[in-house]
């Protein structure tokens, strides 16, 4: 007698499925409420001439350790240049840094603000940018504009500004 055909062989396994792509790294939310205090840390400390909250928000208070850098728009730049020839897009000017600013606001008897809009901030919970449209006003006139990007790490003292930065636009650049 001869044995029953066999069943065919079962098909092969699939093959295994990719592996999934990591989560998209989160925005812990309380570190944004962080980072959003001190971006207005920053903007009421000019306002009230409060040179030791201001200092307070930076890494260091050693001016050659912080980032701190301008960029011209071109029409203004052109402008500048009628006087300065030699003048170029983003000079890097030791006495422009982040203490003068504060220092500025203090001396003057005029208020000086710093208004912030469209602001977006990126964390991982370590390091985070945060960006904006900015205006700065001196005595409540505007009297330049433009975009400003923050780098930013956190400390056991909390979040500190690392870097700062900012394009100029003013009355000679073309409007927005």
């Amino acid at each position: 007698m001869t044995p029953p055909p066999r069943p065919p062989p079962p098909p092969p396994p699939p093959p295994p499925a990719a592996s999934p792509p990591p989560p998209a790294a989160q925005t812990p939310p309380a570190d944004v409420k962080a980072i959003e205090q001190v971006v207005e840390s920053f903007r009421t400390s000019l306002i009230n001439k409060d040179k030791p909250t201001y200092m307070d928000l930076f890494f260091s208070d050693k001016p050659e350790d912080i980032g701190w850098q301008y960029v011209s728009e071109d029409a203004r730049l052109q402008d500048i240049r009628k006087a300065k020839p030699d003048a170029i897009k983003a000079r890097q000017i030791p006495a422009n840094n982040f203490i003068a600013l504060i220092d500025g606001a203090v001396a003057s008897p005029k208020p000086k603000e710093e208004k912030f809009s469209n602001t977006k901030i990126e964390t991982d919970g370590d390091v985070a940018s945060v960006s904006f449209d900015y205006s700065f006003h001196d005595d409540g006139v505007k009297t330049n504009w433009g975009k400003e990007m923050w780098q930013l790490i956190r400390t056991e003292q909390g979040w500190k500004i690392f870097s700062v930065v900012y394009s100029i636009r003013d009355s000679r650049s073309p409007a927005d």
